[in-house]
């Protein structure tokens, strides 16, 4: 029991932080790291379960296309309001207009534009609530135009404790559109305050502006397509809203957490250059909800959620209004359950870590966070509850990472487990030149021609989707293993694994004078040791695995890298090791297993021409300037001929070169 205390004492104070920090909830862990996990939750759940799409609600852009056949936004009024017209003579249950008009250009235009608005009857005019922080004096009163106070909520209610004027959304001014088009409609407030990483998560549902609260476009546009009035609509400040018969919650500032359908385009647009010239019937719009407003470049009012960051304001408008009208927005813990997490899988840990080997320990760990991942995954794909992840996962990674290092302090760091550990991290032939040279084993390097070899498996990613964990694992253990076994046949220096991948190179820490050769033939040999492995696992009912491999010679910088003393890599970096990646890459899009580029051809030149490197049939493809260089390189495939045949190379045509964009 004494043995474990300090690990006692760590992981209790863990854990009273991070009951602290989540009852806190500063506000920078909220809108920067817990907001981008509720992002990623609404990713998986799209990717799992798309939406289903809705004809209710429609938009009316002014996309390119419109503004290609009617003339340069902004329109004049006068076209504006025929398209307010045609829309309406549609019959659309509401029509929501997220275009402003504070500023006036004819007596002619704006009429006709108002008088359109006030024939259709049901039309929702975006207003422009001020929130800046501005100077201004103690003496200094918030006042309203009177025809503003027509679209304020007629019932305010307190809630007893609720101080919701406090923490209401207080504009500072309000700028709304000219009296005779804001006297024809309708108004309700477009401002948003998005997260302090930018993103638009929150939707205002109302705004205390002076002695009145002002409620928003999207409410407006749902009310009046539900045919309530305005005292069917009941603000209890800092709690929520009677919607007629049903109730939206929100925060004590009034705000709700947009469910997002998905990217841009989640609802049907209609392009107002169609609507203008009638090539929409009007009849399609019947009984639909339609908001106008801007999509083409430059033109639109940009948001950025959690799915774009380019949404316009407009679709951002139309998901509310649905949210509202399904009353599905997505619900806030109030955090008791991540307390009760924080509490419940920290005294878990504090229990079973010291009791248990590392590994074991870990995977303890890993489970719950898994577990608990999986129960926030669950709650906002089937029920729309936002449970926060960060500070409950936080404190079982602090956990498991102080369970783990006392566990290697006090049990496991044995110099017999630190010599294994190493040696399976590099070969054992480094080990032993580091043994007889220990001056390598200082960090720093040196420039060296060497050759490189990356190998990677082509379409793993969906492989593994398809297959069972354990599937993956195996096939690709017998993958590597057989690859390494060549490597080291090769006397390769297996740099290392990128998952699936490998990083092989020649010529250091030793010279290897035919490094190039090495290299080529140990691609080659690694190519023929899968096709006999695909016949196996072909033969066992097994989907294959499909490999490219990319090779390039040239200088680069070879030695230790890393921090003295606590971490170090004896490894390769430079220019020439990253077009050998990129070379690798270009394998699926040339469709052949090996590609070498001219360096390394070069350096096979001498053995072609005096004979004494035979059996290869190396064949140019294009010169192809690859992404983030200047100079174009010519990249060859290569396969092998009988051993006793004479090796050909087939030049690229110097006049054919392919700048790529792609990595």
């Amino acid at each position: 029991m004494k043995k474990y205390l300090p690990f006692y004492l760590l992981a209790s104070f863990s854990i009273f932080c991070f009951l602290l920090i989540h009852f806190f909830d500063p506000v920078f862990i909220r809108e920067h790291i817990e907001s981008k996990t509720l992002d990623i939750r609404l990713h998986l759940r799209n990717l799992i379960e798309k939406q289903p799409s809705t004809k209710e609600i429609a938009i009316v852009a002014i996309d390119e296309k419109s503004i290609a056949e009617i003339g340069r936004w902004p329109w004049s009024r006068a076209v504006q309001g025929e398209l307010v017209s045609k829309i309406s003579s549609g019959r659309p249950k509401a029509i929501g207009i997220d275009i402003m008009y504070s500023e006036p250009e004819s007596a002619k235009a704006d009429n006709k534009l108002a008088a359109a608005i006030k024939k259709a009857g049901n039309v929702v005019q975006a207003t422009a609530f001020l929130t800046e922080d501005t100077e201004k004096s103690q003496d200094e009163t918030l006042t309203a135009p009177d025809f503003l106070w027509d679209s304020a909520f007629m019932e305010v209610n307190s809630v007893p404790g609720i101080d919701w004027k406090r923490w209401a959304v207080k504009p500072e001014k309000v700028n709304p559109p000219i009296d005779v088009i804001a006297k024809a409609a309708t108004l309700g407030h477009v401002t948003n305050m998005p997260d302090m990483d930018g993103v638009l998560r929150w939707d205002i549902m109302y705004v205390n502006y002076g002695d009145d609260c002002y409620p928003s476009l999207p409410l407006q546009v749902a009310r009046i397509a539900r045919s309530l009035p305005m005292k069917e609509t009941l603000l209890y400040g800092g709690s929520g809203i009677q919607f007629g018969t049903s109730f939206i919650k929100t925060d004590i500032s009034g705000r709700v957490i947009i469910n997002y359908r998905g990217k841009e385009k989640s609802f049907e647009h209609i392009s107002a250059g169609d609507i203008l010239k009638g090539r929409v019937r009007p009849a399609l719009l019947k009984d639909r909800i339609i908001l106008v407003g801007t999509s083409a470049l430059a033109t639109f009012d940009q948001k950025v959620t959690p799915f774009s960051a380019n949404f316009p304001g407009v679709e951002k408008n139309a998901t509310v209004i649905h949210n509202i009208l399904n009353n599905d927005f997505i619900t806030k813990s109030p955090g008791l359950a991540e307390l009760a997490v924080i509490l419940i899988t920290g005294l878990i840990l504090v229990f079973f870590l010291p009791r248990l080997k590392a590994t074991p320990g870990v995977l303890l760990g890993f489970g719950l966070i898994a577990s608990y991942f999986f129960l926030t995954c669950y709650l906002l794909i089937q029920h729309d509850i936002w449970l926060n992840f960060a500070t409950p996962t936080a404190n079982l990674i602090v956990l498991v990472a102080v369970g783990t290092v006392f566990k290697l302090l006090t049990e496991e760091r044995q110099s017999r487990q630190i010599r294994a550990m190493f040696s399976s991290y590099v070969t054992e032939r480094l080990v032993n030149e580091m043994i007889k040279n220990p001056e390598m084993a200082r960090l720093g390097g040196e420039k060296r021609e060497i050759t490189v070899l990356f190998s990677d498996v082509q379409g793993f990613t969906t492989y593994s989707e398809n297959h069972k964990p354990e599937e993956v694992v195996a096939i690709l253990n017998e993958y590597l293993g057989e690859m390494t076994r060549i490597v080291l046949k090769w006397e390769g220096i297996l740099d290392k694994f990128i998952g699936d991948a490998i990083v092989v190179f020649w010529g250091a820490p030793m010279k290897q004078e035919d490094h190039a050769e090495r290299a080529v033939r140990c691609a080659l040999e690694m190519q023929r040791r899968l096709a006999e492995l695909k016949l196996t696992w072909e033969a066992d009912g097994r989907e294959p695995l499909y490999s490219g491999i990319g090779i390039n010679t040239g200088e680069a910088i070879v030695g230790n890298i890393g921090a003295e003393g606590q971490k170090m890599d004896y490894t390769v970096i430079g220019d020439h090791v990253n077009l050998g990646a990129r070379v690798e890459g270009l394998t699926r899009r040339y469709d052949v297993p090996i590609l070498i580029t001219e360096y390394t051809v070069d350096a096979l030149r001498p053995g072609i021409a005096d004979g004494s490197l035979p059996g290869l049939d190396i064949t140019g493809l294009e010169r192809v300037i690859v992404k983030g260089k200047d100079n174009p390189v010519g990249v060859f495939s290569i396969q092998q001929l009988r051993f006793d045949e004479k090796s050909v190379i087939t030049e690229c045509d110097p006049d054919k070169i392919t700048r790529l964009t792609e990595k």
